[in-house]
């Protein structure tokens, strides 16, 4: 008896998610708990691995299908089952020859010949080059189908099972998941790509490559590569087409991307935001974060001034209920917040994640430089799971990372504010005794949504901010 596989609960709020990526084929033997496909769900990519063990009979879903949570991924037969079978096999598998009557006379044909006749007679010859091995597997579906013609088809897919897998789940391909992922997000099919890679892995020089040469033969006017993916149009069209003005290349907005819209929509749709911008004097914090990098170096952390900001905004957070608040509308109330979990936005090449570090005001330095540094391998890995993008209470964008002074970021609704942090940068600033010094300045931009915080609420709670990061024994202190 075929058991179903289905999709299951993969975190709060989700009803469906996106197939990226099929691991198994029809005829492998998989055990409980094995990976067998990859979803894409919300901001999130996890594994989903089989509820029972058993062999695969059937595969319900492919690449780029959107699934609902319970829908049946994909159909297996029990161990048990499978191994009963071949018990009355000898005995059948005898009367499984004569009965297709062409058939008979060539069974003791080699197997030579089941190469050479792929039209008219390969079912023919290859069924009894399939018999000897794998008799158990043919009787069966002799059985299941009386057709003389069915069998053969079974046997056929058996004997040429090594080709197959590349174009079934790609398990061939020497590539990693992010490499395949992109691929997708490209529409470069894997299995014409040469990888230049050790041991001939395929890198994103390869694919990138491949994508430069179709966009090549298409402005000359020539045929588009082969490598172009011809896999369905829910994962990416992927067609080289022209408008008015030149070439364009058209794909499938991923569930993230389609998540991210989504999100900022309902951010720019509902938040009357308002943008105060200051800055920082850090240059005593740069010579404590200076002083103390080399011990964190030893055990393989790079202490950056991040750190410092979060566990500073944490601090200021438990000072500042309003900002650590969220507005439950449709009931008219206030939700404050007695717990502070600061999100911090990652750029990834998939876009933009917020992962979630909980409790941050209970912990020190060292402890928010350590989890800083999982939760960013993780993300950019792309092996972190729904729960750890959940339950933020405030957003750090880091810009200055990449580069920029001032911004005007989007509040990550259902959150009422939000801080961007650019490049720091030296700046002549007038002292108390009225010389003129050159300062480390970091600049901030704190958006926030003006329905629930005020001007002078968002004010003092930047110049907490500030007073920690320049008064860096205040902020080591902290309790």
């Amino acid at each position: 008896m075929a058991t179903e596989v289905k999709l299951p609960e993969l975190g709060d709020g989700i009803e469906s998610g996106d197939v990226l990526e099929v691991f198994v084929s029809v005829g492998d033997v998989i055990t409980e708990g094995q990976d067998v496909v990859e979803m894409e769900t919300d901001k999130a990519t996890v594994p989903v691995p089989a509820s029972v063990g058993g062999k695969v009979t059937k595969i319900l879903v492919n690449e780029g299908d959107t699934v609902a949570i319970g829908g049946v991924i994909l159909e297996v037969e029990a161990a048990s089952g499978a191994e009963s079978t071949p018990e009355p096999e000898p005995a059948p598998a005898k009367e499984a020859i004569p009965e297709p009557v062409a058939e008979a006379p060539q069974a003791p044909t080699p197997q030579a010949p089941a190469a050479e006749a792929p039209a008219s007679q390969a079912p023919a010859a290859e069924a009894p080059a399939a018999e000897p091995p794998q008799p158990a597997a043919k009787a069966p579906a002799a059985s299941e189908a009386p057709p003389a013609s069915v069998t053969p088809v079974v046997a056929s897919a058996e004997v040429t099972a090594a080709p197959q897998p590349p174009a079934v789940g790609g398990e061939s391909i020497a590539a990693g998941p992010a490499i395949r992922r992109f691929a997708r997000e490209v529409s470069v099919d894997l299995s014409s790509v040469r990888g230049t890679g050790e041991n001939g892995r395929i890198t994103r020089e390869d694919v990138l490559a491949v994508v430069r040469a179709n966009q090549g033969a298409a402005q000359n006017g020539g045929s588009a590569n082969t490598a172009i993916s011809t896999g369905p149009p829910a994962v990416s069209s992927g067609a080289s087409t022209a408008d008015d003005f030149g070439t364009i290349r058209v794909e499938r907005m991923d569930r993230m991307r389609k998540t991210i819209s989504k999100q900022m929509h309902a951010s720019w749709s509902s938040v009357p935001r308002v943008t105060n911008f200051d800055d920082a004097d850090i240059t005593d914090l740069e010579q404590l974060r200076k002083s103390s990098k080399d011990d964190y170096a030893a055990q393989g952390l790079k202490l950056t001034s991040m750190p410092f900001l979060i566990k500073a905004v944490a601090t200021a957070l438990r000072h500042h209920p309003t900002i650590n608040a969220a507005i439950d509308q449709e009931n008219e109330q206030i939700l404050y917040k007695e717990y502070v979990n600061v999100g911090i936005a990652v750029d990834t090449e998939r876009g933009l994640v917020v992962p979630v570090m909980h409790n941050a005001d209970r912990m020190g330095v060292p402890e928010i430089t350590r989890s800083l540094a999982e939760m960013s391998g993780k993300v950019r890995g792309g092996q972190f799971a729904v729960s750890d993008l959940r339950g933020g209470t405030f957003t750090i964008s880091n810009l200055g990372a990449i580069g920029g002074t001032y911004s005007t970021p989007i509040v990550n609704v259902p959150e009422v504010a939000i801080l961007l942090v650019g490049r720091s940068r030296k700046l002549p600033v007038v002292m108390p005794d009225d010389s003129i010094r050159p300062r480390l300045m970091m600049p901030l931009s704190l958006s926030y949504d003006h329905r629930l915080v005020d001007g002078g609420t968002a004010a003092r709670f930047l110049n907490d901010v500030i007073g920690y990061l320049e008064a860096p024994s205040r902020l080591l202190l902290a309790l």
